[in-house]
């Protein structure tokens, strides 16, 4: 369904002056923009300039784009339609289904490893965790040289700024879910 630009300025334009705590006395200081200007753009009545935009997003203090960028409420990523990055031959394939926001702090995948498949990580950022479900089969995860076994239905969480792998130890795939959580420091 295409973007409804007008309704999207007026949502982002009053959550952000929400946000800031201003009134639209306050935001018309602030932007430039009159009072009567901005209480239009926030009813969705006018479809404003890309210079009272601009004026909007100096004013806030915020990107030109976060004034138009619109939140999806629903968001259906195809498995079919994702391409992995693959490893150990193709034995270890990563599916990246929502990457990394910087509002959220975390990114989600969807592994695959076949039998005999293995992928030693690299540690990731200072404070980095990582949430794993397996699906499917058999892994073997090593942390810092702790193993840890696990089958379908178990989960585990660790701090991923540190060596770690992941090795299918049975027979057929192993189907796991990788959620990798980045801590603001």
């Amino acid at each position: 369904m295409p973007m409804d630009v007008t309704k999207c300025i007026a949502a982002n334009v009053k959550a952000i002056r929400e946000k800031k705590k201003l009134t639209l006395d306050s935001a018309a200081q602030a932007t430039g923009v009159s009072r009567s200007m901005l209480a239009q753009i926030e009813k969705g009545d006018v479809n404003p300039t890309i210079s009272v935009l601009w004026k909007i997003a100096n004013g806030f203090k915020v990107s030109f784009t976060s004034l138009l960028e619109e939140e999806k409420q629903v968001d259906v990523r195809r498995g079919a339609q994702t391409e992995p990055l693959v490893e150990d031959g193709g034995r270890y394939r990563n599916y990246p289904v929502f990457g990394f926001d910087e509002k959220k702090l975390f990114e989600t995948y969807r592994i695959v490893i076949e039998e005999q498949g293995a992928l030693e990580a690299q540690p990731h950022l200072k404070g980095a965790e990582e949430y794993i479900t397996v699906f499917q089969g058999q892994v073997e995860i090593r942390v810092d040289g702790a193993v840890y076994c696990l089958e379908a239905g178990d989960s585990i969480r660790f701090a991923a700024d540190r060596p770690h792998a992941y090795r299918n130890t049975g027979a057929g795939q192993v189907t796991l879910s990788m959620l990798i959580y980045y801590n603001r420091e």
